[in-house]
């Protein structure tokens, strides 16, 4: 089994440790090293699992395990992502056995896949994006490197997503519908027009 650090304690980063733990239940993958995280964590959380933190994301630059990112924020992934690729380091996808991957799909480096979660066919989704429980992306949608879709979130088809996109829970994107870089959509908002870059939508139907 290779060795595997997640970036990020907190409590994406331990959801994560989930995904890590039914894989390997599944089918042995991984040996879970430990947490990297440069901030504070919670330590009985950590305790309960059996599992302790590494030091800070500087532990990386010299230390041969594979990784995945953990943590909830794009902007935050994106720059860890160039400081890692800078070392030389490559992470990996994680898929949990209750996810549904169908035919002819793109899943770009450092993707998640949460339990429950859904893409049919004709899905590219991006560096690092994540797709939290029950997450459901549709037939030829696109998904922007560290986009983010939280619990419930409905993508139909022919969505396009930016970079950086925050989706929050139970968000609804109708077809054929473009969401510019760094849009976030807030959480039950049904988004049925474009959204430009930067902007934060709201409500039913979303506005900003």
């Amino acid at each position: 089994m290779r060795d595997l650090v997640i970036l990020g304690a907190g409590g994406h980063g331990r959801e994560t440790l989930d995904i890590v733990e039914a894989i390997n239940a599944a089918r042995p993958s991984w040996h879970f090293v430990g947490f990297i995280d440069d901030g504070e964590v919670v330590a009985d959380r950590l305790e309960r699992r059996h599992v302790e933190t590494l030091g800070g994301t500087d532990v990386m630059e010299n230390l041969d395990a594979a990784y995945v990112i953990g943590i909830g924020s794009s902007a935050v992934r994106a720059d860890l992502d160039a400081k890692l690729t800078a070392w030389g380091r490559v992470p990996m996808t994680l898929v949990h056995p209750l996810a549904s991957v169908a035919s002819d799909n793109r899943l770009g480096d450092g993707v998640l896949l949460a339990a429950g979660a859904r893409i049919t066919t004709n899905v590219t989704l991006g560096r690092h994006a994540h797709l939290n429980v029950n997450a459901v992306v549709s037939h030829d949608c696109e998904v922007g490197a560290y986009s983010t879709l939280s619990p419930g979130v409905h993508l139909n088809g022919g969505v396009r997503l930016g970079q950086r996109v925050f989706l929050g829970t139970g968000a609804i994107v109708t077809p054929g519908v473009s969401i510019g870089d760094d849009a976030i959509i807030g959480a039950g908002s049904v988004v049925v027009r474009d959204v430009p870059e930067g902007v934060t939508v709201t409500g039913v139907p979303g506005r900003w």
